[in-house]
């Protein structure tokens, strides 16, 4: 699919029916865009079937009791939704894009109890997060912003108002010549990038940071196994800056990005090597079977 997300053929699930893709809207008074109360969650299809969908679905509803507010849709409800949007748009490979969110009501200050929860998918074909990053190795900066404390914000809940960093950081790196940006969280340690986690590898162990103050990202979880499935100790940790240029292997994985190697990160630069690939291999054969 080409050109604007909101002029495009095709349509999108929104509370509970299936509207032309252009007539997906909402009123410029709407809660969520003035105070970012939002949740969402991005998955991808294979050949006609969502990886972990009803994990993204469960995690969807526990972002927005984090952000207090409750999805009006069971994860039933939502699992049926997803794959009648796929079957009407007749996708196979796709990312899926579930988003709840405060709409306009009878509230528009800071609190919004009484304005209704609202809920659309979408989904679209969307191919490499990162373009050649898979073969060449992303290549990333380093970001200014860190990620806060988890006693600022919900920072495992998956809510829209949480990314207004990263994208500062990713327009940052781009304009840097950069696929994306490494973040460090409030203590200085090695959190994540602004989209995807972070794993290394040094003396045939992996190291990857602890996520104890931002997202434990699904993929993240299904990498780790595959890694334990090969029999390769996995140390979930707190990563000091200065441990980064003794790291040999790089790797961010997400929905978007899946598993995409790192072949540089500011001044450090990683090997695109075995293990990485093998990884990346493991993790496409896993969603495609």
């Amino acid at each position: 699919m080409d050109g604007s997300y909101d002029d495009r053929d095709g349509v999108i699930w929104m509370d509970g029916k299936l509207l032309p893709w252009r007539d997906a809207n909402v009123h410029v008074l709407t809660h969520a865009l003035h105070y970012a109360s939002s949740v969402f969650e991005g998955e991808r299809a294979y050949s006609g079937k969502i990886f972990e969908s009803r994990k993204h679905s469960e995690r969807l509803r526990r972002s927005a009791e984090m952000i207090d507010f409750s999805v009006p849709w069971t994860v039933d409800e939502i699992e049926a939704a997803k794959y009648e949007v796929l079957e009407a748009n007749r996708l196979g490979d796709a990312y899926v894009r579930a988003v709840a969110w405060r709409g306009s009501g009878s509230d528009m200050g800071v609190a919004s109890a009484a304005n209704p929860v609202r809920l659309a998918i979408a989904a679209w074909e969307w191919g490499a997060y990162y373009g050649d990053g898979k073969s060449k190795g992303a290549k990333l900066d380093i970001s200014k912003w860190r990620r806060p404390s988890p006693e600022t914000i919900p920072s495992h809940a998956k809510a829209a108002g949480l990314y207004m960093i990263c994208t500062m950081s990713k327009h940052a790196a781009e304009a840097k010549g950069c696929a994306d940006a490494m973040m460090f969280d409030y203590r200085g340690y090695v959190a994540e990038a602004t989209g995807a986690n972070i794993f290394f590898l040094k003396d045939g162990e992996v190291h990857t940071p602890d996520p104890d103050c931002f997202l434990d990202g699904i993929t993240r979880q299904t990498v780790i196994g595959l890694l334990k499935d090969r029999q390769i100790k996995v140390r979930e940790r707190h990563i000091e800056a200065d441990e980064l240029a003794g790291f040999e292997q790089c790797w961010l994985t997400g929905t978007a990005a899946e598993v995409t190697p790192v072949g540089r990160i500011g001044d450090h630069e990683f090997e695109v090597g075995t293990l990485v690939r093998d990884i990346v291999g493991d993790y496409e054969a896993l969603v495609r079977s």
